[in-house]
């Protein structure tokens, strides 16, 4: 996946933040057993969801027409093969 930047935008890592600071309050009041607690980190992780696709919306995500970038592929036969030299 690296290759074709996907999640490199601002919407992604912003939505993968919230998300995860929404997991560990849920994981904390787990613990602490208290449930409200726990939904509410939940909910949370559902809002993260949200904020990812309005940023998206507004412009700050990756655009539909760059959705599969066309890759070239190269001559493997034109080189030569490693080798040690000494």
């Amino acid at each position: 996946m690296a290759g074709s930047s996907h999640g490199h935008t601002p919407a992604a890592w912003t939505g993968v933040t919230i998300a995860i600071i929404g997991f560990t309050v849920a994981g904390a009041f787990m613990v602490m057993a208290e449930p409200l607690g726990f939904w509410a980190g939940m909910a949370i992780v559902a809002l993260s969801g949200f904020v990812g696709l309005a940023m998206r919306a507004a412009g700050l995500g990756r655009p539909k027409a760059a959705a599969r970038p066309v890759h070239q592929a190269t001559a493997t036969a034109a080189r030569e093969p490693a080798g040690a030299e000494g």
